[in-house]
């Protein structure tokens, strides 16, 4: 069966991302899509590779509802192969993330997490960006929640979509393709 993977990604993957990825899972799971998509994080960055995410997100997310598993990682290039939509958590993160890529279809599958909000403007005190809430306190974490949950139905609509639109097996088709 097609699967469509997801990544999200911040600088560090200790905060944003891992709070994107499970509000993600957790609105994919809901929608009864578990064995179709999949999610995942990581940073930009490999300071934390190995370490939990931040207490303050954990704290967030558990308030919330939310199940977390999580272990930092570092994107590296070579995963988007293996990924269909590689979100960034700002435009620092995007214009790296495209910077990357190794291909031109590669860059294409960055995007940035609130271009899925329908609310989201430049003028609504955050741009585009989902801030990064390390240095603050937990209303920070608390506003990112908000802006994350307010994309995340956007981009399962979208991996949904995609879905409906693929031939059974396309993806282990282009696999083996690649392979051969």
């Amino acid at each position: 069966m097609d699967t469509f993977r997801v990544c999200f990604v911040c600088t560090g993957n200790i905060c944003r991302s891992p709070m994107a990825e499970a509000v993600f899972r957790f609105h994919v799971t809901e929608a009864g899509l578990e064995d179709r998509i999949t999610a995942s994080s990581a940073g930009t960055g490999g300071w934390h590779v190995g370490d939990p995410a931040d207490p303050r997100t954990a704290g967030t997310l558990e308030a919330a509802g939310y199940e977390l598993v999580h272990c930092a990682r570092q994107f590296d290039p070579s995963w988007f192969e293996e990924h269909d939509l590689v979100v960034a958590l700002d435009e620092g993160h995007e214009r790296e993330l495209r910077a990357m890529a190794p291909t031109p279809d590669d860059a294409a599958k960055v995007r940035l997490l609130r271009s899925y909000d329908p609310s989201a403007s430049e003028g609504d005190g955050f741009g585009f960006d989902v801030p990064d809430p390390y240095y603050g306190g937990a209303q920070g974490f608390d506003d990112v929640l908000r802006l994350v949950e307010a994309a995340v139905p956007g981009v399962l609509a979208e991996a949904a979509a995609a879905l409906e639109h693929r031939p059974a097996g396309a993806a282990g088709a282009r696999h083996r393709e690649e392979a051969g």
